[in-house]
């Protein structure tokens, strides 16, 4: 059933026919089975979660009230099955999927479709120019905006779940190929060795020694189309944070620009579906080589082209996938986290917070909205978490990992993966961890040290339990 909620630009569209605990993962779903001639079916769908204009917008801490509508947010879904086993992979529009939205999703989902809740990978671009889904912000915003946030975000998992209902009525035979490529002009590492021996995020080039860490150049692509060559879907993962736009207005940013690319080359029936990298790190800022910036609509234009092109190449040089082994895994990780604060910290990080806009320093909400996530998720030291992945026999691997992550740890995921191609899509699983940085990144602090919610060594918990996910599904001779 479609939503009541009355959306203006309201569109469904469903294409034509630390410590490590590893002792107490469990599998909570897998699917493999002996495929040889099995058939490979896909369905894709994508639905418009753009937001009224005047709710309260996103922008990571974000409490000003949308003025427009620069380009369509979509919840966008491609359900794979084979022998009639099914997953599910989404990617949406948003910054990031708080754990209540997708426990109402995951549950929508199992009611509306014959995709267990456990076999979606739910992932978030990490678009910064869209709503504020967070409550204790959004509540900060005037009376109208706030009913119209509170509206929005309580129709969202509806919405989400919609675009797995329509992508499952869509399923239709299908090949599938793959392919890196290529692409490092337009992502750069934000965090800089100052003269003075601090590391920041970004700096002015005369006081910048170098880069601290590297970046992630590979561009992934999975091309599904079907048995007689009629495009279905492209799945780009690619790391790089989707933060260009700026102002009041909603937009997807690049990965539109991307999506439209592709589309005049492939045709309007062809989704686009964006899978951010770890990029917690990266940003398209070249602070030693600063030039001229363009407006921001602009640059995630030119940004969005560039990667589109990148695309464009590899799809020459695409591996087929013979549909021999599928198998879909997720996995709980008790992830280790800061200290939880004490009760006058947790009414003082409130005091803070609700301050936010009205003089509070932003230094003082970073750290009120992280600790008021720990009161929540970290009560006894760990958060709890997951891994996931969808693979397909030796040859690909589709991985979810939670939380805005460093590039180093994303590397790390696909070095140590036996599998052909690895492609890593952060906030992704049960919900945003907020930033996850690498060990070697907490005595260097800066401003994604100063918001984590992880302890030191927690993202690399979290990547080596994605790596050993990897490692067991692996089918070996």
């Amino acid at each position: 059933m479609i939503p009541s909620f009355a959306y203006p630009r309201l569109l469904l569209r469903s294409f034509p026919a630390g410590r490590c605990t590893f002792g107490l993962f469990v599998f909570t779903a897998l699917s493999a089975a002996s495929l040889l001639g099995a058939e490979l079916r896909v369905g894709r769908a994508k639905v418009v979660i753009t937001p009224p204009v005047g709710c309260v917008m996103g922008n990571s801490y974000g409490v000003e009230v949308s003025t427009g509508v620069t380009s369509d947010l979509h919840a966008k879904a491609v359900v794979f099955e084979i022998d009639g086993a099914k997953a599910a992979l989404v990617a949406c529009d948003l910054i990031s999927l708080h754990q209540p939205i997708v426990e109402k999703a995951r549950a929508l989902i199992a009611e509306r479709t014959g995709v267990a809740p456990d076999r979606v990978i739910m992932a978030a671009t990490h678009c910064h120019a869209g709503p504020q889904t967070y409550p204790p912000l959004y509540n900060l915003g005037p009376e109208g905006a706030r009913k119209l946030s509170q509206a929005y975000v309580e129709q969202l998992p509806g919405l989400i779940a919609e675009s797995v209902r329509l992508a499952e009525a869509d399923l239709q035979p299908a090949k599938m190929s793959v392919g890196r490529g290529h692409e490092d002009t337009i992502s750069f590492n934000r965090r800089y060795l100052l003269r003075n021996g601090t590391v920041t995020m970004g700096g002015r080039a005369p006081d910048v020694v170098r880069r601290v860490g590297p970046i992630d150049p590979e561009v992934g692509v999975v091309f599904l189309e079907s048995p007689d060559g009629k495009p279905l879907a492209t799945i780009v993962n690619f790391a790089l944070h989707v933060a260009i736009v700026t102002g009041t207005k909603t937009s997807a940013d690049y990965p539109h620009t991307l999506a439209e690319t592709l589309s005049r080359v492939k045709g309007a029936d062809m989704l686009t579906l964006f899978l951010n990298g770890m990029s917690g790190n990266i940003n398209h800022v070249d602070v030693l080589h600063p030039g001229r910036r363009l407006p921001s609509d602009a640059e995630a234009a030119r940004v969005g082209t560039v990667l589109a092109a990148a695309v464009l190449k590899t799809y020459r040089n695409l591996q087929p996938i013979e549909p021999s082994l599928f198998r879909v895994a997720s996995r709980p990780v008790r992830v280790p986290v800061r200290a939880a604060p004490s009760p006058q910290r947790i009414e003082e990080a409130r005091a803070i917070l609700s301050r936010w806009g009205k003089g509070a320093p932003f230094a003082e909400v970073i750290h009120a909205w992280r600790d008021l996530d720990l009161a929540e998720y970290g009560r006894d030291g760990f958060w709890n978490s997951e891994v996931q992945a969808i693979t397909f026999g030796r040859e690909l691997a589709l991985v979810g990992y939670p939380g805005d992550s460093f590039v180093e740890l994303g590397l790390f995921m696909k070095q140590n993966s036996p599998y052909a191609f690895t492609f890593v899509s952060e906030q992704s699983a049960n919900g945003s961890l907020s930033y996850i940085p690498n060990e070697k990144a907490f005595p260097e602090k800066a401003y994604e040290v100063e918001s984590a919610r992880v302890a030191p060594g927690g993202g690399e918990v979290l990547a080596v339990a994605a790596s050993r996910l990897l490692t067991e599904l692996f089918p070996r001779p």
